[in-house]
């Protein structure tokens, strides 16, 4: 048999595996399995990967319960947009909104301590990045994506959308304050 040219007999599957064939089946098997039970472990022990959790959420009642944490926890605002910077208490649940072309509201959380960001998109899909630290995270409408995280180092970290979301894309960025106090 060859490329070329059709096989000789119709039930050309049924012809017994070259031994080459066979060892090269056997290879890539070997291979499957070893990668499959990687994976797993990977994301135990690598701690590459974020343990999060999505739910259905209407962009309204996620914008809504993002407005309730502003309008309790805004300590200041910047920029000449007057963005709220807000310090929410430890383990509290910590709301994140991005659409076109903003992610609202800048947040400083305290160093050593737990929050659950809920990230969710009020138009678009778009991408959370968090750099340095090489986070990243696909936000979609319709859905909050929720992921507990806890800062291990003081600094400023930027938050930029790392999915083509339109024309004003590349001006999607905004901050994040990780605070000692």
């Amino acid at each position: 048999m060859s490329a070329i040219h059709p096989p000789t007999t119709r039930l050309w599957w049924k012809q017994p595996l070259d031994r080459v064939e066979g060892t090269w089946i056997a290879i890539a098997f070997f291979w499957c399995l070893i990668m499959f039970f990687m994976m797993p472990y990977w994301h135990v022990t690598g701690k590459q990967n974020l343990s999060n959790e999505a739910y259905r959420v209407s962009p309204e009642a996620h914008g809504k319960k993002a407005q309730e944490m502003v309008d309790k926890y805004t300590v200041r605002t910047e920029s000449d947009q007057k963005i709220p910077v807000v310090h929410p208490p430890t383990g509290s649940d910590v709301y994140l909104v991005a659409r076109l072309w903003a992610w609202w509201p800048i947040l400083e959380l305290e160093k050593g301590k737990s929050y659950r960001l809920h990230l969710s998109a009020m138009d678009y899909m778009h991408g959370f990045s968090l750099q340095p630290s090489n986070i990243n995270l696909q936000v979609i409408p319709g859905y909050d994506m929720v992921v507990t995280v806890t800062p291990n180092q003081e600094g400023t970290y930027s938050i930029v959308c790392n999915e083509y979301c339109g024309i004003g894309h590349h001006t999607m960025v905004n901050r994040l304050y990780v605070v000692n106090k």
